[in-house]
């Protein structure tokens, strides 16, 4: 069952003026979790062309979820964490680990995809809904 479909598109200069008006790490601790700011942090500060690409991946990413899966979910910003493409050729993933048992039992798969080009970054997220044995019954 499809909960949702969300997409969201990322204008990278805005997120530089962001990074470069503020702290990019302040930025950073506001819409990453922990892992995520752990490989953010990994990156050169003189790398601010990948900091922005890195930032506005995320932020496009968790755009898309948050309207993928409202109303039913309202998701946090530390509760959805995403995992580009790895060494290994695993495709990028994108994980829902709700702090509360809102979402318990509830979400499925979360499949995600996100393209580049030139300024712009945008995110698709398609949301499913975990099947229960009592709806099939019915």
């Amino acid at each position: 069952m499809i909960l949702g479909i969300g997409v969201d598109i990322v204008h990278l200069p805005r997120i530089a003026a962001i990074v470069n008006r503020k702290s990019g790490l302040k930025f950073a601790r506001r819409v990453l979790g922990s892992e995520e700011l752990a490989q953010w942090e990994c990156i050169p500060e003189f790398d601010i062309q990948k900091q922005v690409r890195f930032l506005a991946v995320r932020w496009a990413v968790k755009e898309a979820a948050y309207k993928a899966l409202y109303p039913k979910f309202k998701p946090t910003w530390k509760e959805l964490r995403y995992q580009g493409l790895t060494l290994s050729g695993e495709k990028p993933s994108l994980k829902y680990e709700s702090f509360t048992k809102q979402s318990e039992g509830s979400v499925g798969p979360l499949h995600v995809s996100v393209s580049h080009d030139g300024e712009y970054t945008v995110a698709y997220v398609l949301a499913e809904g975990k099947f229960h044995k009592n709806i099939l019954n019915a």
